[in-house]
């Protein structure tokens, strides 16, 4: 079984691919800083704008729940896995081009489920978005057992 720091590891780089086919790396989302109480990361506004070309208020969500999943992954433990059950947002400004930078505080970490504030600015540091998002730890299937259902 690998060390923490291992999993640590292998945790994060799974959450930064940029080759990757997942919603994480098609949106440039970028990993800084990732321990089980803090991440942050950034994310592109281009590419991830509604039709007016101001940053898509779902990808602000996106990048708010990768970076609150990353951290929950981090404090659940090596055998849980954990997934997101609920997030909200408030949009408070625009942003039309840049980078975003989002940074996720544990704000309730606990055997069964985390919770992480998490605040998205623009590059003159101007507050973008605030988000709350929860996630549900679980125990890890062994390899050989069948899921139900």
């Amino acid at each position: 079984m690998p060390d923490t720091h291992d999993r640590e590891q292998q945790i994060k780089a799974m959450f930064n691919d940029p080759g990757s086919q997942t919603l994480t790396g098609r949106m440039g989302i970028k990993i800084l800083e990732a321990s089980a109480e803090r991440v942050v990361g950034t994310m592109p506004v281009a590419g991830n704008t509604q039709p007016y070309g101001l940053l898509h208020g779902g990808a602000s969500c996106v990048l708010a729940e990768t970076l609150g999943s990353l951290g929950s992954a981090l404090q659940a433990g090596p055998d849980r896995f954990t997934v997101g059950i609920e997030i909200n947002a408030t949009h408070h400004r625009a942003a039309s081009s840049g980078l975003v930078t989002g940074v996720a505080i544990l704000a309730h970490g606990g055997r069964t489920m985390a919770t992480y504030d998490v605040v998205i600015t623009d590059e003159a540091g101007r507050r973008v978005c605030s988000a709350r998002l929860s996630c549900l730890h679980r125990e890890m299937l062994p390899a050989s057992a069948t899921p139900p259902g």
